[in-house]
């Protein structure tokens, strides 16, 4: 009787979910928690001026380039994004940075090695700045892309000048039950190893996050009523 509730809680949530993703996409603005007036911000670039591939030890990666600030800034997406995922951000950054917007291995453009993490996204992270000759980057991640930077800056301390990591999460089980409970339903679908990363890594302690030296901003959430 349980595991028959917890199968119904779980389609539940995974219809409930794609619901709310469709009516997102076609009623933006009644997700908008605040208005931001844009008069004050710079006007921002039209389109990355270069839109191409770097061959890295593993994977042959894609990524734009957008701007020619002195200062550097790699822009890493969340899972299942792309290039376009902070396309918009990356439009105004371009003001004051030379922004590299990557592509994530399994995901979009990039090749598909056949195995994904989070510190393996950290060392193409390394691998692309390397390739590139990109000396002491400020890195920014999403979700994903947030874990990602932490694992960047644990494990590679005196490579990043900075990272802003907005959305990660330490541990799978930092998730909402509902929210794990969707991925494992839509993983039986799809069988998805971006989905397995999610609902087994990562593991972060506070001995690891202690590696972490550079300047380091966090943005994360609070559920809202």
């Amino acid at each position: 009787m349980q595991s028959t509730v917890g199968i119904l809680l779980a389609l539940v949530s995974f219809i409930t979910g794609h619901i709310m993703q469709i009516d997102i996409r076609i009623n933006p603005e009644k997700y908008n928690l605040r208005s931001l007036d844009t008069s004050s911000l710079p006007t921002p670039v039209d389109a990355p001026e270069f839109d191409g591939f770097i061959q890295l030890s593993e994977v042959n990666m894609h990524y734009n380039v957008y701007g020619h600030g002195k200062q550097p800034l790699i822009l890493i997406h969340g899972n299942g994004g792309t290039v376009k995922s902070l396309s918009e951000a990356a439009r105004y950054l371009a003001n004051d940075y030379t922004v590299y917007v990557t592509e994530s291995r399994c995901h979009g453009q990039s090749s598909d090695p056949g195995v994904i993490s989070y510190e393996l996204m950290a060392k193409d992270t390394v691998e692309f700045a390397a390739a590139l000759g990109i000396e002491k980057p400020i890195i920014m991640g999403h979700s994903d892309g947030a874990i990602t930077a932490l694992c960047i800056a644990a494990d590679y301390p005196d490579f990043p000048a900075a990272i802003i990591s907005c959305g990660a999460n330490s541990k799978p089980s930092a998730f909402w039950p509902y929210f794990t409970a969707g991925v494992k339903l839509d993983n039986i679908f799809k069988n998805d190893k971006l989905n397995d990363m999610m609902l087994t890594q990562p593991d972060f302690t506070a001995e690891y996050l202690a590696k972490i030296t550079c300047p380091t901003y966090i943005v994360c959430g609070d559920t809202i009523s």
